[in-house]
């Protein structure tokens, strides 16, 4: 089994390795990947604080200066390490033991709005780019939407839990069956409380090692219950409540 899941746009500093971008998820990506940096780079390198604003989604002059950095030069460490937010809170990777590090590492796949399909075991840098926002003409999504073909050929005898928030669809979108979730509170869809039980949700099935969507039905979340399953063609839903 398979996990998707969205990135955030605030990241941790510091890293350990020099970036190398040829040994990202899937090198026939390096030719798209160099394009949208080559224009992400020029943009920083114009220094312009307006359209720097408008491509970081930041006001402040101080936030601003500390993001335009040159990103090829800096140290990286593990994607799934460099993402925070929320789910990433919740999944607390770092207390993990070494084998359910080890699943996430191999079996959780980011969809990077810089850098696109990524492992979590990818090393990447800190950067900062805005969730949906173009750099000039460049709209990555679409780049890498186009592309999508070579992460339905890795998940192709996979089972699909899918993770993400819906707006990374554009970047790709299963045509084989997958699942998602729906978190339910006092009768209401929670939005705030999702991203925390996507990352429990994470946390609990690397614990558990689950390897198909069959176990994972089974497994107990604490909180959670499941409510109702509902399939429309390909997608299968889970919605879960919360206790």
């Amino acid at each position: 089994m398979k996990i998707l899941l969205a990135p955030s746009e605030k990241k941790t500093e510091g890293g350990t390795q020099n970036f190398d971008l040829n040994k990202l998820l899937f090198p026939q990506l390096t030719a798209t990947r160099k394009e949208i940096l080559h224009k992400y780079i020029n943009i920083l390198q114009k220094n312009d604080h307006q359209e720097l604003s408008k491509m970081f989604g930041l006001k402040k002059e101080a936030d601003i200066e500390y993001h335009n950095r040159d990103i090829i030069h800096e140290l990286t460490m593990k994607s799934i390490e460099r993402y925070t937010g929320v789910a990433f809170d919740y999944l607390d990777y770092s207390s993990l033991e070494s084998k359910e590090k080890n699943y996430i590492d191999k079996n959780v796949i980011l969809c990077s709005n810089l850098f696109g399909f990524l492992r979590a075991d990818d090393m990447i840098p800190e950067y900062r780019l805005k969730q949906g926002e173009a750099i000039r003409e460049l709209k990555p999504e679409k780049l890498y939407k186009k592309q999508s073909y070579l992460l339905e050929e890795y998940l192709k005898d996979e089972d699909i839990l899918d993770l993400r928030a819906i707006f990374y669809d554009k970047f790709y979108k299963p045509t084989k069956n997958y699942t998602t979730l729906k978190f339910i509170k006092e009768g209401k869809v929670v939005s705030h409380w999702a991203k925390a039980y996507r990352g429990i949700v994470l946390r609990e099935v690397a614990k558990a090692q689950i390897t198909s969507l069959e176990d994972f039905m089974n497994l107990p979340i604490e909180n959670l219950s499941i409510d109702e399953i509902q399939t429309k063609k390909n997608r299968t839903e889970i919605i879960y409540t919360i206790k």
